[in-house]
Formats: C-alpha cells, structure tokens, sequence
C-alpha cells in the first residue's frame, strides 16, 4: 500500500462483470440519511441505563461498568425494532443537587428530556423509588413528551410486586424488566413504538440529514471543548482530568449556516491491548465512530510534539476512508520556535496524508474555529465527487501519452480505459493489459488530484489486468 493512495481491489479484469459496474452507477457507500425519533434513557446513576441501551440496540455499545458514573455524556446509537428505526439517547445519571463534575452530567440528562421524542425514565425496582428519582419524576410529569417508566432488574415473578410500588411516583404503569437478561424488553419496545412519532420533533430541515463529523484525538488534546466552542453551549462534560469524556457524545451545531453532526469521541489510549474495563470499550467506539463518520476532524496538540497516538489514530481514519481535517489545537501556547518544528513534524509524520485540509485552531479562545467549516465542506465536496468517464479517460490518455508506464518483462502494460467504480472515498479502476507499479500508480494519484481537486478526501486506485484467453475460447 502506498504512503499517499489506498489501492484497493487489484485483480482480473473480467470484462461483462466489470462493465456491468461500470454501468450501474452505484456508490458503494452511498447511504442515505433518513431523520429518526430519538428516545432518550434517563434516571439516576447505576440504575441500570446503559445496560438497558445495549439491549435496545443489540450490541454492546455503550459502557457497562459496575462503577456508579460511568456514563457522563449524552450518546445516541441507532436501533431498529419491528422493522422501525429510531435513535437511542443514552445519558449521564441525573442528580438534582449534583456539584462539580456530576453537576455538568445532571445537565446533559436535562438537554435529552428537552429534545427526545419519547423518553423511559429508569427506576432500580430493587432500591425502589428513591428521592432522586422522585425529583426526576416531577419534573417528568410537567413534560409534553411521552414517558415510559421503567422498573429495571426484575428477574423473576417475585420482583414484579417491588416494580408495582413504582406507581407511587405518578407516571402511570411501571413496565417490569431486566435489562441484563432481557426479560420484559421486547413488550416494553412495543409500548415505545407506540408512543414515539414517525419523524423527529425537531427537523433541522438539511438535505439527507446533518453531516457526520468524528471529532478524534488523543486524551486532553482538547475535543469536548471545540465542541464546547462550536455549539456555543456546555454540550460535552469538560474537566481538568484526562479522559473525561467515555462514550462518544453527538451534538447538532449550527455551523455556516448549517446543522452538522458532531460526534465527541473518548481520547484513545497507548494502546488498545492494554486498555480495561471502560476504556477498552471506550476505544473500540471510538474507531466506531471514525467508521460511522462521513469526515473525520483529527485534533493534534500543536504545543506538543506529535506522538504514536496520534500517528495510530491517523491510521485509522486513513484505513476507513474518510474525509480529513487536520486540525492543530493550542495554537495559542505555540511560539516561533515551536512552529519551525512542527513544520519538520508535518513533514516527517504526516507524509501520507498530504491531501489533508489542515486548520490552525485554539479551542480554550475561539482563534480560527471558524476555519474549520470551509475545511469540512471542502473535504466533503471532495469526498462526493464523481468524475464522469468521458472526461477521465480523455485525460488519462494524455497523460499516459506524456509518462507511459514502465515496461514489466520486456512488455510495456497497456491502460485500456478507468472508470471511478465509487464515491464516499472516490475509487477508480484501471483496466489495463498488464501490472502497473506502485510508483506509476502513485504518479497517476497525483495528477489525478492536481486535474480534478481532491483536497481533503482519500482517492483509491484499483488495477483489473486482463485475463488471457485462449485463441480457441470464446
């Protein structure tokens, strides 16, 4: 694989198969962005919410630990019962006299009853109704939306008559289940299903929905509070203390006059191997998210020489295929000195991806974050773009004219046509009469990026050598 382009797919050309995908037209990651209700899980800390979350969903996503407070932001993840899509809101424990950090996680779970759909408020049927919850069921029974409430760890017949005493809280039929076994979730989604709408409350009205942004980095490099500075509202729990931010947290920000996706994502550690417990999860979601992302926003501290953590995030979102923004946060704490080194840096490290658009960013003061939206709209554009075979092919011949490959074996390799097979990244094959080396390959990337602009955006290059047929075939 080459430091500057992705191949992908090099193999026989077969020509009825590959014409055929010439002709179909269809991007590869061509998903569509359909706006889903969002159901948001609320209720005071250990209670059983995120366990809940992963049942909904299927899959273990977010993260279970058997530590009160391990969920400090708000998440969404998407889940799909009886043919019915709807995003899932996991949300930090909700104390009304909460102070200091748990303060800023009371407020995320008061964001998600002001913006979900449908909520379920979580109840420990074993504690029982609590002070705490009771406050949340006050302020729960003042709300337009609909609530279901939840009597969570009822494993048994027995349990149920704990889960009746719920009723006391005012918020009708207490639903009896166990998140952890799975007791009680299918009848509850179907009492979900009922009382969530079709479309979300709140349309933010964009064409295809908001654009995904994985914002990425390694720990206390300065994520939640770009996001923070973004959305001009305390949407990510900030702290003075290295990985505060556990689960990835999405927040719509209205930026340059449109609403974008951002997904604050856990720092990732040394090394994943070596991670436990919450942190292990927390940086498998974080590459996760690069996957689910459409353009990746990768904040290195400018003020620090660059590391192997960042060299191995970088590798991932090089691997994924994403858009890319380079951001350099701190700038603020960079001297003369300092600059003249990290230009050495850039040089250095970041080689392989010289398409990346690159911004100059501090979060802590708000200098140039308004950069970054051209920056992503730029990688975006390229990312989408799709050049048509008549004009790539009238352009490679004359370059191919101008710089013919080198000869293999005696034999000078032949490019027939290219056709770009994909967009979300862009990916072109080459049909050719024979094996073209990588340094052509990387030639041909390059001139392809000078001609057509794809700035921000990886480009993938796959080569179909011809099959030999024999003369006597058909």
């Amino acid at each position: 694989m080459s430091d500057e382009v992705q191949y992908a797919g090099d193999g026989i050309w077969n020509e009825e198969a590959d014409w055929a995908l010439v002709d179909s037209g269809e991007d590869a990651d061509g998903e569509s962005f359909v706006p889903m209700p969002t159901l948001a899980v609320v209720g005071r800390p250990n209670v059983g919410k995120s366990t809940l979350v992963n049942r909904i969903i299927g899959r273990r996503e977010a993260v279970v630990e058997d530590v009160p407070g391990v969920t400090r932001d708000r998440v969404s993840y998407e889940a799909n019962w009886s043919g019915r899509k709807f995003m899932v809101q996991d949300t930090g424990g909700w104390e009304p006299d909460a102070k200091g950090l748990q303060q800023s996680v009371a407020r995320q779970a008061e964001l998600a009853m002001q913006t979900a759909d449908a909520i379920l408020l979580v109840v420990d049927a074993v504690v029982g109704a609590t002070a705490t919850d009771q406050a949340v069921a006050r302020v729960l029974r003042k709300s337009k939306t609909p609530v279901i409430l939840v009597a969570n760890k009822v494993d048994n017949e027995r349990g149920e008559s704990d889960a009746s005493a719920l009723w006391s809280l005012g918020l009708g039929e207490p639903r009896p289940v166990s998140a952890t076994h799975g007791r009680g979730t299918g009848d509850l989604l179907d009492d979900v299903l009922a009382v969530l709408p079709e479309t979300p409350r709140e349309d933010s009205g964009a064409v295809g929905g908001p654009r995904r942004v994985a914002l990425v980095g390694k720990p206390n490099v300065g994520k939640s509070s770009l996001i923070n500075k973004l959305s001009g509202d305390e949407r990510a729990v900030v702290h003075d203390v290295a990985g505060t931010t556990v689960d990835p947290v999405d927040s719509l920000v209205e930026l340059g006059g449109k609403t974008w996706r951002f997904v604050d994502t856990a720092g990732l550690r040394k090394r994943v191997s070596h991670a436990s417990g919450a942190e292990f999860y927390a940086s498998l979601r974080t590459k996760s998210s690069i996957d689910a992302a459409e353009v990746v926003i990768l904040l290195i501290d400018a003020s620090e020489p660059l590391t192997e953590q960042d060299q191995r995030v970088l590798s991932m979102i090089a691997d994924a295929g994403r858009a890319l923004v380079i951001a350099f946060n701190k700038w603020d704490l960079v001297d003369e000195d300092r600059r003249l080194q990290l230009e050495k840096e850039i040089d250095r490290e970041l080689a392989r991806v010289p398409w990346a658009q690159r911004v100059n960013i501090s979060a802590k003061t708000g200098r140039a974050v308004q950069k970054l939206v051209p920056a992503l709209e730029t990688a975006l554009e390229s990312w989408d773009k799709r050049i048509s075979t008549g004009p790539l092919n009238t352009w490679l011949k004359e370059v191919i004219a101008a710089t013919p490959p080198p000869m293999r074996g005696g034999r000078l390799p032949r490019v027939k046509f290219a056709t770009q097979a994909a967009t979300r990244p862009p990916t072109f094959v080459l049909f050719t009469t024979g094996f073209l080396e990588a340094g052509y390959r990387r030639f041909l990337e390059r001139r392809l990026r000078e001609e057509f602009n794809f700035d921000g955006s990886p480009v993938r290059i796959s080569v179909r050598v011809r099959e030999k047929r024999d003369r006597g075939g058909r």
